[in-house]
Formats: structure tokens, sequence, C-alpha cells
């Protein structure tokens, strides 16, 4: 695209290749990104460009979409040569993609984490305007949180912490965006965080941090489902108090199989010594042993307690297995109730902490919808849409359909029939809504179960689901 663009610097006209970023270049500008990344300090050298401006080069390069930085250069138009650009960001001129390069390399942790503190202390008001005008129209905030894949070279090694993943259909180096964004009355869409994890990273691992992340850069919260927490607590303490119980029944028959164990050691030893005795003094005298004399009572006794010795070994194994497994049982209970006893503390002072709370809804993908996951983000207070994972789930639903089942149409290709309010045979661990969507291609039926968790009472009218839903059955 080819407009010319009217210097500011020497009233000559200019004729850039890339108009967009000239546009960008003045909004940029006008909102103070160019001046605060210049008033960053770099410690580096300053020869024919400043540090400063091959950041901001960087950014240009970024925005221009760029696949790689030799591009500034070497590309069909290259971004070097673009004076018009540099001028809209009001920089002199742009350096090579080498010298761009090394400063990048060149940069400490400490610079780049001002330069990012520079970048979100201008996105900041811009964030916290669309945060008001979101709640304002819709009276919640909508956050969309998504695992993206990065390819990189397959032979790469100058990449830090990549690793092979399935990106895409395929199995590829590179890293995986964990991304969440928010929807912004203005924009559509404004990206709230983006944080790169290795190829092999699983979305089911990140839904909490982009919750959270998603959290620190709006300030704003939902409040913070108490209730279920405590009455969730509850159900654990008597869960431990069962496996309390149990473990101190099978501590009880480990030990008395212990004792049956020692006793009958105890008794071999004794019997086993007097008819050492007895078949000692037997053969002094030359006697011969009779059926009833007391070398064939020992005897008896001996071969009694030999038999008897494996039993109560197998019996010990056993119970000694029994009790280690209710241990682990009880060890867990444990563990659960003090982690929903801190977790249920947490939320009580986030609560406090939040007089004025938002109502939130996380849009996510099937891949995070663990039952962990869902539960986690109800109990934050969000409201949830997302995909079952577990195949169960929706063959369960197929299962219950019936001739009198009622669809209703949300796609040319798709129709959904809803269950309000279950937990799946406990597969949730709150109720849920649930939709089985059943679309048609070509000659194939495919389905797949959507989930909806609200506490909004408006979702209880008829049809509740389809409008909160049907974005994910069209896709």
């Amino acid at each position: 695209m080819s407009e010319q663009k009217t210097s500011p610097n020497d009233g000559h006209p200019r004729l850039t290749q890339h108009a967009m970023l000239v546009v960008w270049g003045a909004y940029a500008q006008q909102i103070g990104l160019v001046k605060a990344l210049e008033q960053v300090e770099l410690s580096q050298k300053c020869r024919t460009h400043r540090p400063q401006t091959k950041i901001i080069e960087f950014l240009v390069a970024i925005l221009a979409g760029l696949p790689h930085l030799q591009d500034l250069s070497r590309s069909a138009h290259p971004l070097v040569r673009d004076q018009a650009v540099a001028e809209a960001w009001d920089q002199p001129a742009w350096a090579d993609y080498s010298g761009v390069s090394r400063t990048l390399q060149s940069l400490s942790d400490e610079e780049v984490t001002a330069l990012v503190a520079a970048i979100d202390a201008i996105s900041q008001p811009i964030i916290d305007l669309e945060c008001e005008r979101a709640v304002a129209s819709a009276g919640r905030l909508v956050y969309d949180a998504d695992l993206t894949g990065r390819p990189v070279s397959s032979t790469s090694i100058s990449y830090p912490d990549t690793a092979f993943g399935y990106i895409g259909d395929t199995v590829r180096l590179g890293y995986q965006a964990a991304l969440v964004t928010l929807h912004s009355p203005t924009y559509g869409r404004l990206w709230l965080s983006n944080q790169l994890h290795p190829g092999d990273t699983v979305s089911t691992t990140q839904a909490q941090s982009l919750v959270l992340a998603a959290e620190a850069r709006t300030g704003l919260r939902p409040r913070r489902r108490t209730e279920l927490v405590a009455s969730r607590l509850a159900v654990a303490q008597a869960a431990l108090a069962v496996a309390e119980t149990t473990y101190d029944v099978a501590c009880d028959r480990h030990k008395e199989a212990s004792d049956q164990v020692h006793d009958t050691k105890l008794e071999l030893a004794e019997w086993s010594r007097k008819q050492q005795q007895l078949e000692h003094q037997y053969q002094q005298a030359g006697r011969q042993p009779t059926a009833y004399c007391k070398l064939a009572q020992a005897r008896r006794k001996t071969a009694t307690y030999e038999q008897r010795l494996p039993r109560t070994e197998k019996a010990l194994g056993v119970a000694q297995k029994r009790m280690a497994r209710c241990e682990r049982k009880y060890v867990a209970a444990g563990e659960e109730v003090n982690r929903l006893r801190e977790h249920h503390r947490r939320l009580l002072a986030e609560n406090e902490r939040n007089p004025h709370p938002v109502r939130s809804l996380f849009r996510l993908d099937g891949g995070f919808a663990s039952q962990e996951n869902i539960a986690w983000l109800t109990e934050m207070g969000y409201d949830v849409d997302t995909k079952a994972r577990s195949t169960a789930v929706r063959d369960g639903l197929i299962a219950a359909l019936t001739p009198a089942t009622i669809w209703q149409r949300v796609g040319g290709n798709a129709a959904l029939t809803a269950w309000p309010k279950t937990t799946a045979d406990g597969h949730f661990t709150y109720p849920v809504d649930l939709a089985l969507a059943r679309y048609q291609l070509g000659k194939t039926t495919r389905h797949s179960v959507l989930v909806h968790y609200s506490d909004d009472e408006c979702h209880r009218r008829p049809g509740w689901l389809v409008p909160s839903l049907q974005r994910q059955a069209d896709h």
C-alpha cells in the first residue's frame, strides 16, 4: 500500500509502503508511548543510532508482522529506508537489523523490566477505561483465554526454552503462548497478557495463571464464592473423619496381625526347643517315641506352628498393605482439608479487600476444562463458558437422548439441547449447565458438550444456554 505523507520536519512529501505504520507511529506519539520508551535508561553506547531508537524499531518490526529481524533491511520494501515511518515515530532514521539485534542481545533483565513497565504504564489507562465501558454497557467483564502455538525452525538452537509439542495438528519445535484478552466495547479484543511457555506445555496447567494474570492487569475481581468453598470444606472434613476412623481400624488390625506373627514365632521357638531337648533325652535313654508321648506332642506342636507362621505372615502383609493404603487416603484427606481451609481463608481475605467486585465471565477452550479448573474458576467468582474434555460426559448425554428430546437450532449446521444444573453423575464439582451440540458435517454427525456456569438468575429462563454458548457452537 503506497501513500504520500508530508514530513513534519522539512515539508517535503514522503512515499511509504507502510502507511499503517505511519498512522500507528502518530498514535504512539499521541498516547506517549514513544516518549516513555525514549526515557528508559539503557547502558549501551550510542554511535549512529541510540539504543532507544533500535528498541522502538524492534516494536515497529513486530507491528509490521516481519517474520525475521533481517527483514528490516532485506525485505522487498525495507523499513530501514522508510523515512516516513521513522519520522512518524519521531526518530531521525532506522538502524540496520544487525544493530537492532546487538542491542536486543545486550539488554539486561533490569532494562527489559523497565521497558515492559514503560509500555504497561501507557496501556494501563486504556485498559482501565475499557473495563469501565464494558461494565457500564454489559454489566460484566468478559475474558477469553487460549494457548496458541508459536513454531520455530526444528533445527534451531538459538531459541531458549523451546520444546517439541503439538502446534496446530503436528508435533513441532516452539512455544505455547498463553494468551488472555478482554472483550472491549471499543476495540473488540484487548490483549492483557501473553506469556511464552515451552511447546510441550498443556492447557490444563495454565488456566489458573491466566486468570491471575488478567486480574493483575485489570485490577478488578469478582466476588469470591466463599460459600461454595465452605460447603466443600465441610464435606472434606467429614471425609477426613471417615478416613481417620478407617485408618485407626486398619492400624488395630495390623497390630493384631503383627502380634499373631510375634506370638506364633515365640511358640514355634519354644516347641522347637522342647522337641530338641526331648529328642536328645530319648536318644540318650534309648527310648522310642509313642503316639502320645511328650516327644510326639512336641513334634505335633512344632509342625502346627510351622504351618501357622506363613499364614500369619501373609495376613500381616495384607494388613500392612491395607494400613498403608488407608494411611495414604488419610494423609490425602488431611492435605485436602488444609488446602481448602487455606483457600477459604484466602478468598475471605480477598473479598474483604474488594469492596466493589465486578461480575466476570471467563471463556476458555476445552483444553483448559479439567474438573479442578472449572471448580476453581467457579470458586473464584467467575461465570464460565467452556467445553467438556471428557468423552464420558458426551457419551452419557447422548445415551440420555430420547425421541422427545427438543433440539434448538443455533447455526446452519448446529443444534443444541440442554441440561440445566447438573453434575453429570459427579463429573463436575458444582452443578453446571450443559448443552449437547450436534453438528452435521455432510453425512457425518458429531457431538460436543458445552459447559456453562453462572449463579445469575437470568440464566434460569427458557433458552438460557443458547445466547451464552452460541459462540462456542459456531466454532
